[in-house]
């Protein structure tokens, strides 16, 4: 059974206390309770006992035995006979609900609704449906048009390559944890941004490599000296990153940084995988950088899921034929093989990739000027950086309230992740992350509910009561 120790629960509950005046008990298990509903916690996880985690938040026994009674009454914790407490979900929890009729605003993945032309695509690829039949069905590497496909439009792209160098995945995060446990032993050590997509962290780790993080920001984008050093004193065996509009800050990589990043790598052993989910999504970035490979050795992963559907689960890897070889090879402990029908549909898709393109470039261009101006006059203090693609705003609230904040607002009907769900070790309590994809008027009530959760917090120490009065 997986354990988080005392010392990491406190580390991931950092500031339970001190942005609220609820009872010290009462505020612990709120804390607790996020961290499960945010997976920093992951359900079947056991928590430390009582008096350890006590003795490490320098707080009484009391205080953590009536936190843990609070939250296994709520249904977020049993209690197993040798076993201690184990998180897990109540049957009614809001994380466990989060559709249509749940009547929970769901701001916590940034996705984009189907494009239209996915129907008469589904349609076309059921009438090529029958030459497929008379094969098992069990695709390990991918259909050939759409491997030719996917490199074709990597030509297109500035990086010559050929469909020997593509392998179809079962979307992008299957493609993470597929190159990790392929490449990575126990003890290796993984480069990663700080803050990064939480889910590369959780593919990574659970491989037993140790983390490097590197820090990027909104306002200055990679650390280059920190990233530099990194590889070089660490040799890690592989580096996780996104060079493309960044999840969640935004930024974009320059060329330069691309080249001496991959020639360090290089020299070092490290295998670069660059993360493309997000690199086609351009709102009005004057020049494209070519994709990172273009550069210097690098594995690349894409993916329709941020631009035609989430729900077409089709991603990829572009890699040097060797590697591709190995990874089919290492593929059927996890699965074994991608759907042939939504193969087919993204086949069709593809061809009309540029114009799918434009539209979405014209919906987040929407999205993001709403909210720019929605989060300016409601929030004047935040600040909510420029982006030029992407899907995500990393927006600074000036104070380390994310956490409590992103609790509040689900008793608001709005469920975001909070900051430290994008970085190691409980970091980032002074951002959150916010969809640019929403329609206006559910930006619009999402906004309100910020609002209101925002005003709920007021009695707590670290919040502004002017800015309250202005924001209400």
């Amino acid at each position: 059974m997986p354990t988080v120790s005392a010392r990491v629960l406190a580390s991931l509950a950092r500031g339970w206390r001190e942005s609220t005046s609820a009872p010290a008990y009462a505020a612990l298990a709120d804390r607790i309770r996020l961290l499960v509903l945010d997976g920093r916690i992951p359900l079947g996880t056991r928590i430390p006992a009582e008096r350890d985690l006590a003795a490490q938040l320098g707080v009484s026994r009391t205080t953590v035995s009536a936190a843990y009674a609070e939250l296994r009454d709520a249904g977020y914790l049993d209690s197993v006979r040798g076993s201690g407490s184990v998180a897990r979900l109540p049957a009614r929890a809001p994380i466990s609900v989060e559709n249509s009729h749940s009547g929970y605003l769901d701001f916590s993945k940034a996705a984009l609704p189907a494009i239209p032309a996915i129907v008469q695509a589904t349609e076309r690829a059921a009438a090529e449906l029958p030459a497929y039949l008379g094969d098992t069905g069990f695709d390990p590497i991918g259909i050939p048009a759409l491997r030719a496909a996917i490199a074709d439009r990597y030509t297109a792209r500035g990086l010559p390559t050929e469909p020997e160098q593509i392998m179809v995945t079962i979307g992008a995060q299957h493609a993470i944890a597929l190159l990790a446990r392929t490449i990575l032993g126990r003890g290796d050590s993984a480069l990663v941004e700080s803050p990064s997509y939480p889910h590369a962290y959780e593919a990574l780790r659970l491989t037993g490599a140790r983390l490097v993080p590197v820090s990027v920001t909104a306002e200055e984008g990679w650390d280059e000296q920190a990233l530099e050093q990194a590889i070089q004193r660490s040799s890690p065996a592989l580096g996780y990153v996104m060079p493309d509009f960044h999840n969640p800050t935004g930024r974009t990589m320059s060329a330069e940084l691309r080249q001496r990043m991959l020639a360090i790598a290089s020299a070092h052993g490290t295998t670069i995988i660059g993360d493309e989910t997000m690199a086609e999504l351009s709102i009005d970035r004057l020049d494209s950088p070519l994709p990172l490979a273009a550069y210097g050795p690098a594995v690349l992963i894409g993916s329709v899921g941020k631009t035609i559907w989430g729900g077409v689960r089709i991603g990829w890897i572009r890699a040097e034929r060797q590697l591709i070889q190995k990874l089919v090879r290492a593929r059927s402990a996890g699965d074994l093989g991608t759907p042939i029908v939504e193969q087919l549909i993204v086949t069709q898709l593809l061809g009309q990739y540029d114009e799918i393109l434009e539209v979405r470039r014209e919906q987040l261009r929407r999205g993001r000027d709403h909210l720019e101006a929605a989060i300016a006059r409601t929030f004047p203090d935040w600040r909510m950086p420029h982006i030029d693609g992407g899907l995500t705003a990393w927006i600074n609230l000036g104070q380390p309230i994310s956490s409590q904040l992103t609790l509040a607002a689900r008793n608001e009907g709005l469920l975001l992740a909070a900051g430290p769900r994008f970085g190691i070790d409980g970091a980032f309590d002074r951002f959150l992350r916010i969809p640019i994809s929403y329609p206006a008027a559910e930006t619009d009530r999402a906004v309100a509910a910020l609002a209101a959760a925002w005003q709920s917090l007021s009695r707590g120490p670290l919040l502004d009561q002017d800015f309250l009065a202005e924001v209400v």
